[in-house]
């Protein structure tokens, strides 16, 4: 009996404390890894916050002075008088066409050369150097990308200074051609140059998606053993999947070239200009019953940019429904010799440019005297960069502080948004508005909201301008940071997370230690990513703060406005190298921060779980 009786008494002593170390231990993990979770569903619901409540905000905001409502002038009826108003303005009918046909018109360019491209190189290793060539413009804000073709196409800028031979031609070069025409036919060339990088991009990102990849492997391999040329393989077997994928993405860039304010505020005509840069001057004029006419133009806006998804659409479906015609005719090439030459040509004219914008604005940034039509400057001086030196340490430091902390933080909530991915299985209701909520500020025009939700920030947190500034870049920050890490994050590898749970790890400490050193390059691009659209954001930095915090873009149209071309040069390198120098440091940290060793696990069991555990 005292032995039963010793066996079923409760152990006391040092041994009983060993014995319950790993419940208590267990139990604490799990209550972390509970936090965890929790902690990712609250990043997630306030990206999802960040992208819709200040663009439906904004929306709000716009759409109450359009309707006559704007207790500030004591205006506090609501009615169509002001929208009324707006359609006898001067011109005003072709504002809104020479919004329509640039936007669309760059847009359907730009994707017709960027499948072009693609159909010519995508099975080929001049891909990887395709997207070197085409990365200069795509890093390049639109204003920095507008201003160096005003250097190159202006009628003594650097292409008339090459064809222009002997003192009687200068008077024919001086006429120009392209720069502020009535047409907007410089702001199409400007965006399609800037909307191709994009579209490659975009299209490369799902091709590269390895469901996909494999699928356009086994079509290529079937289209070969039929006699199919690879154009005629990519056209009729590879863009059916591949375009469904880019489909949002194409309809955001439409919508901000029809919006956009920095190109046609540099290159387009004056009078009468896009619908966008009327409502910019309308909202900063120093009359407030001018905001209600803004207001109702910026909704004028968004019926354009509405109009302009649904001529995309039907043309996408006209190229459909011819492309079937097309499939059923059974040919076997493509017109094979026209888009390879096309396709060369394109890339050809790529390189002319960006040679040609790199070395007017570092030759003009210089220049000390440059005389038409010479090529070379006469003389040198370090006085207009020593100007810009002096003047840029304010927009620089502010650029640089908003950026990092726009980046930065844009980077944390798009990473625990998708680790509650994998820890949060079924659909939620953040689930599904994700999707919609990433596009919401891309296919809403930004002249739509961001004066409206300039309006509420007046009536909440008036002084918080650093914070109005912030909110509005991290609406644009976080699709782009989401869109560049969403592809790696999801292709990673899911046998390290496996391994590293069947050996203790807690799914927190497989974020942390495994999943984060594994995915170190994306994490760094994305960041880097986020930097570039931080750096040319104009248009949100100039109404959010009104221009109490200057950044190097806000400086660089300033300049490019009037004032000295030299120092417009010099803010655009500036401009240039920025994000170049955020790429650069991305490239170089994922080398130096991890660097996987190839060790060689033995079969043993033990050296098998020591290799596992180092990894």
């Amino acid at each position: 009996m005292s032995n039963l009786s010793s066996r079923s008494r409760p152990r006391s002593g040092p041994q009983s404390k060993l014995l319950s170390k790993p419940l208590y231990k267990n139990r604490n993990r799990s209550l972390a890894q509970g936090h965890f979770n929790r902690i990712t569903v609250w990043a997630k619901w306030l990206l999802l916050c960040l992208l819709i409540i200040p663009v439906l905000a904004g929306v709000v905001g716009v759409f109450l002075p359009a309707m006559g409502y704007f207790p500030a002038i004591g205006a506090t009826q609501f009615d169509f008088r002001v929208f009324v108003a707006l359609f006898d303005v001067a011109g005003i009918h072709t504002m809104m066409w020479l919004s329509l046909f640039t936007g669309l018109v760059a847009t359907v360019i730009a994707a017709l050369f960027a499948f072009v491209l693609l159909s010519v190189f995508y099975r080929s290793q001049m891909l990887s150097r395709l997207q070197i060539v085409l990365s200069p413009f795509l890093v390049l804000p639109h204003a920095g990308a507008a201003i160096a073709l005003v250097f190159l196409l202006s009628p003594s800028g650097f292409f008339a200074r090459l064809f222009t031979f002997d003192s009687n031609s200068i008077a024919s070069a001086n006429e120009g051609i392209f720069l502020f025409d009535s047409y907007g036919i410089s702001i199409i060339l400007a965006l399609v140059l800037k909307e191709i990088p994009f579209v490659l991009l975009m299209a490369i990102s799902v091709m590269s998606q390895p469901l996909i990849h494999e699928k356009i492997n086994g079509y290529f391999k079937a289209g070969t053993a039929l006699g199919y040329s690879p154009i005629a393989i990519f056209f009729k077997l590879v863009l059916p999947i591949v375009f469904p994928q880019i489909r949002l993405p194409l309809l955001a860039v439409l919508v901000f070239a029809v919006s956009n304010v920095e190109i046609p505020l540099i290159l387009g005509p004056n009078d009468p200009s896009t619908l966008a840069v009327a409502v910019l001057h309308w909202f900063n004029n120093i009359d407030l019953s001018m905001r209600l006419q803004a207001s109702a133009a910026a909704v004028v806006q968004v019926g354009i940019a509405v109009f302009a998804v649904i001529v995309m659409l039907a043309i996408e479906k006209a190229f459909t429904f011819g492309g079937k015609k097309w499939l059923q005719r059974g040919k076997r090439h493509a017109t094979d010799k026209a888009i390879s030459a096309t396709a060369y040509l394109l890339l050809f004219v790529y390189v002319v440019l960006v040679v040609s914008a790199v070395y007017t604005l570092v030759a003009f940034s210089f220049a000390k005297q440059w005389t038409f039509p010479n090529i070379i400057p006469t003389d040198v001086t370090m006085l207009h960069w020593n100007t810009v030196l002096d003047a840029v340490l304010t927009p620089l430091s502010n650029t640089l502080l908003l950026g990092v902390c726009v980046s930065f933080s844009a980077l944390v909530l798009v990473l625990l948004t998708l680790e509650s991915e994998p820890l949060n299985a079924g659909k939620t209701r953040a689930s599904l508005l994700l999707p919609t909520a990433l596009f919401l500020p891309l296919l809403v025009p930004g002249v739509a909201f961001l004066y409206g939700l300039v309006w509420f920030q007046q009536l909440i947190l008036k002084d918080a301008i650093w914070f109005h500034v912030y909110v509005a870049h991290m609406v644009y920050v976080i699709p782009y940071v989401y869109l560049s890490l969403a592809v790696a994050y999801r292709k990673f590898d899911n046998r390290y997370v496996m391994v590293a749970l069947s050996l203790g790890k807690s799914p927190m400490g497989v974020f942390f230690l495994v999943k984060l050193p594994l995915l170190i390059g994306p994490i760094l691009v994305a960041f880097a990513l986020g930097l570039a659209i931080s750096f040319s954001q104009y248009l949100p930095t100039l109404l959010t703060t009104g221009g109490a915090i200057s950044t190097v873009t806000t400086e660089a149209v300033a300049l490019a406005a009037g004032s000295s071309a030299r120092l417009s040069a010099a803010y655009v390198v500036i401009q240039a190298v920025m994000p170049l120098c955020g790429f650069g440091l991305a490239w170089w940290l994922s080398n130096i921060l991890f660097k996987p060793s190839t060790t060689k696990i033995s079969t043993n069991e033990s050296s098998t779980g020591k290799s596992v555990r180092s990894v």
